[in-house]
């Protein structure tokens, strides 16, 4: 698919989140977000490996008690992202885009409360071409679907979170991915090897 294309079917995709995503659906079934002061960008050694794991948190944290459902969802992106041949990094990024859309609570159509036809943890919708809403719900998938639009961001390895994951989602809150990502790096941390 050609850049110009690509952007073009993005953005439309990403119109579709700019609603009530943010502080609509997810917001009414999630668990009282807690902020989380600042910190540096530091390295964090990978289990068993020795390697590591760069993240840099950019601005305020954000953090959430994760239920058992959202643990699940978080180890089908971390073997979503393991199936798609992709890092621990993409695994951080994935999971950061899924707390600030859906807090990894794979959501179904939300009546009035849903942002046009947005659903799954990414809230993609089947109108924009992410794929059929049985196929978005599927956290395999919609990890898979998300992925794909990250492996053709130039050097997504290399750019703050939240501009890696703005190109792909092109939400009306580009900022906002980014107070996920040092809960993201923990539990990338905490799964990977599990």
């Amino acid at each position: 698919m050609n850049t110009i294309m690509r952007k073009s079917v993005l953005g439309i995709a990403g119109l579709a989140f700019a609603g009530g995503v943010f502080a609509g659906p997810a917001t009414a079934h999630a668990a009282p977000v807690e902020a989380v002061k600042p910190t540096a960008a530091v390295q964090v050694d990978k289990p068993d490996t020795g390697q590591l794991i760069p993240h840099g948190t950019q601005g305020a944290q954000s953090r959430i008690d994760l239920s058992d459902e959202q643990v699940g969802n978080v180890k089908a992106i971390i073997a979503a992202t393991k199936k798609s041949g992709m890092d621990e990094r993409a695994a951080v990024v994935a999971i950061a885009t899924a707390l600030q859309e859906s807090k990894l609570e794979n959501l179904g159509h939300l009546g009035e409360r849903n942002d046009h036809d947005s659903q799954g943890l990414f809230q993609q919708r089947p109108s924009s071409g992410w794929g059929t809403v049985e196929q978005i719900t599927d956290p395999e998938y919609a990890t898979m679907a998300f992925l794909k639009g990250l492996k053709q961001v130039d050097g997504w390895q290399d750019m703050p979170l939240t501009r890696a994951a703005q190109t792909v989602q092109v939400s009306a809150y580009p900022d906002h991915y980014a107070q996920w990502e040092q809960q993201a790096a923990d539990l990338v941390t905490q799964h990977w090897n599990s």
